[in-house]
């Protein structure tokens, strides 16, 4: 980024100290994005994008504002800063009680996420990009299943993000992150009872195109293709009862992020979130309560090089570290930014996020993940007399609180006296946050821990946050299923 837009936000700062600003940051974003479609093997109307804007967060007597612009000029400059410093009052003026922000230690740093040299996403054009999507779709056409795949669908999606964030306070953080996402989609059919299932693809990282390699991804998608086109055409009914299950990483990292990342966001813990995507089972008099068992232990990780989620300060500043959401089954901490942390007597946990230079930073998770345990796969299998193995899921629901929740498998295998038996079809789960992680009695090795990609949605006006969410392999005892 140029030095212009360097000095206009040092320039915002000193404008907001004029009108006498308690608290206020410039956040500089440049976005350069392309998304490229392939739709049953037919290049599809993408799309590139590219954003140039600063936001300006002013705390003023109580209240807090927030304005944006993307015209880089010293007036529109002055006319965000006003107007930012002009809500901040007027909403201080109506609040019961007032905002503040917790105070933290101030940095000055920069750091990059980039991908390899010629593999960035600005330096790969998109006829190479829209080739490596056809030679997928290729795999899909060309698989001997028994089923019929009648619909398949690729999108990549690449980007570079710059960000120079300013507050009043000192800080002052540089940053540069490449992102690439591969999503995809098979639906499979069975010719001959009509039975169908729907794959969903959905890879992440931080970096550029050698992601593909780093995920091998021709042999991942020729691998499930082949395990769907068996669920259509051999899986039979699963067992009911109480049984046991295990669970793979795909399952683990969903469960993770619903039943455990979202009810410790902040602001939901508040209420603010209740008329947009709920609130939460926990209170912040619940720290320090078991919700699970000493087997389950939630972690949110910003800082994993390389990861869909990767930041190193969050966008107020904080330096970023590992975060326990559940530690052996204690509920720990809260996801936090400057504002949540302050109302609850304590100090940020650098998880505000905001996408884009237009959106304020808000509490969100960035990669949550089951720490892995000691147990091998097969001392998991062995020790179930009957049970399935669920290696990813198909669909989930989750109740506005975080607390019911159903997740229905999609590869899933039955397990009778400790061996794996023939692929069964829709297994479910379903129960309360607390039953799920005080069912949990061994969680396997580093070894199989695995992550996926997901575009984690919240607020108003919405934010898509990537983030990862993983785990290895864990076993929940006693699942009564219907």
């Amino acid at each position: 980024m140029t030095g212009e837009l360097y000095d206009l936000v040092e320039k915002a700062i000193e404008e907001g100290n004029k009108l006498d600003a308690k608290y206020i940051e410039a956040r500089l974003v440049k976005t350069s994005l392309n998304m490229s479609i392939l739709k049953n093997g037919v290049p599809e109307l993408g799309g590139i994008f590219r954003t140039n804007g600063i936001g300006i967060r002013v705390l003023k007597n109580g209240g807090l504002g927030f304005a944006s612009f993307n015209e880089m000029t010293k007036d529109e400059m002055k006319i965000a800063v006003a107007f930012a410093t002009k809500m901040a009052e007027a909403t201080g003026k109506k609040r019961r009680k007032r905002i503040v922000f917790s105070d933290e230690e101030v940095h000055e740093a920069e750091y990059k996420s980039i991908g390899a040299n010629g593999k960035r996403p600005m330096e790969v054009d998109t006829e190479e990009k829209i080739l490596r999507l056809i030679g997928l779709d290729k795999i899909l056409t060309e698989l001997q299943t028994g089923a019929i795949i009648p619909y398949r669908f690729f999108q990549m999606i690449d980007q570079t993000e710059e960000k120079y964030l300013l507050t009043n306070e000192g800080a002052k953080i540089k940053s540069e992150i490449d992102l690439i996402q591969l999503f995809g989609l098979a639906v499979a059919v069975n010719p001959n009872t009509g039975s169908k299932e729907q794959l969903m693809i959905q890879k992440g990282k931080a970096g550029g195109l050698e992601a593909f390699d780093f995920w091998k991804i021709e042999e991942y998608i020729e691998k499930e293709v082949k395990t769907l086109g068996k669920i259509v055409t051999e899986a039979k009914e699963a067992p009911k009862g109480v049984i046991d299950y295990i669970v793979g990483p795909n399952v683990i990292g969903i469960m993770c992020h619903e039943n455990q990342g979202h009810p410790s966001e902040g602001d939901r813990i508040l209420g603010r979130e209740g008329a947009q995507a709920g609130e939460s089972y926990l209170t912040k008099e619940m720290i320090g309560e078991r919700i699970g068992s000493e087997n389950v232990t939630i972690i949110d990780d910003s800082t994993l090089e390389g990861s869909y989620g990767f930041y190193l300060y969050d966008d107020e500043g904080v330096k970023a570290k590992p975060r326990y959401l559940l530690k052996k089954g204690i509920f720990k901490n809260i996801l936090h930014n400057r504002e949540s942390a302050a109302f609850m007597e304590t100090s940020s946990t650098a998880a505000a996020r905001a996408i884009g230079y237009n959106r304020e930073p808000i509490p969100r998770m960035a990669n949550t993940y089951l720490e892995p345990g000691d147990f091998s796969f097969e001392e998991m299998i062995e020790d179930v007399k009957l049970g399935v193995l669920m290696q990813n899921f198909t669909e989930w629901n989750i109740d506005d609180r975080r607390y019911q929740s159903k997740y229905v498998g999609l590869e899933a295998y039955l397990i009778e006296n400790g061996e794996i038996k023939h692929l069964v079809r829709r297994p479910n789960i379903e129960t309360t946050t607390p039953k799920l992680w005080g069912s949990v009695d061994a969680v396997a090795k580093r070894d199989l821990l695995e992550f996926d990609a997901a575009t984690c949605g919240k607020g108003d006006p919405m934010q898509g946050a990537p983030v990862y969410h993983g785990g290895s392999f864990m076993r929940i005892r006693n699942v009564e299923v219907r």
